[in-house]
């Protein structure tokens, strides 16, 4: 990763942003699907000099964000590619809402690894594994109490950012998710984002 590769990022993502926001399906659903987005970016930019992450990471981030924008623009349940592989699987509902709640466990799963493994006293190991789960799913019924406010505030109007499309197990669903994508980036990544660390970290102290 070259030391231009997160100021690309940035003006990329910065750039889909405001193309997400141009006629979205639901103006408030829009705002309340990047939110994450407008929180996590600043602080990302704010400790890139003295806390900069592995290019796994950035690169993790800028995917879930993309995932994150397009779901904003047409909310969850009207993603067109979703309607595509609805078709292609012969499921009842768009699915791409279950993506994304995977994707909520998988990315973050892998920055809270570098951060506990970076600042904190806890290596790689069993108890790793576990504290980067537990925070994952931490995460995950954290935005499904935000789903339960923005629904009792918005009523009928936070429909759209619910996208539960008349499932009565949908959070349930959507926190399993997230920890299975957390378990699996663990599993599949968890190397290549030590080597990565290492290097970083070799970097950071010269």
């Amino acid at each position: 990763m070259t030391g231009r590769e997160p100021l690309l990022l940035l003006i990329g993502g910065a750039v889909l942003l405001v193309l997400s926001g141009i006629g979205p399906h639901d103006r408030t659903t829009w705002w309340l699907e990047v939110a994450p987005i407008l929180i996590a970016v600043p602080i990302l930019v704010v400790t890139a000099r003295r806390f900069p992450l592995t290019p796994l990471a950035y690169r993790l981030i800028f995917v879930h964000a993309l995932i994150l924008m397009l779901g904003a623009h047409y909310t969850y349940a009207e993603v067109p590619a979703g309607f595509w592989l609805k078709r292609a699987l012969g499921l009842t509902r768009n699915p791409y809402d279950r993506i994304g709640h995977f994707v909520q466990g998988f990315v973050p799963a892998i920055v809270a690894r570098e951060v506990l493994i970076r600042r904190s006293p806890v290596k790689a190991g069993r108890w790793l594994t576990f504290l980067v789960l537990c925070v994952c799913l931490a995460i995950s019924a954290l935005y499904e109490m935000v789903e339960w406010w923005a629904a009792l505030l918005g009523g009928e109007g936070a429909h759209a950012f619910l996208g539960t499309q008349g499932d009565q197990w949908d959070t349930q669903w959507d926190m399993f998710l997230a920890l299975l994508g957390a378990a699996i980036a663990l599993l599949v990544l968890s190397r290549l984002h030590d080597r990565q660390i290492t290097r970083i970290e070799e970097t950071t102290h010269v």
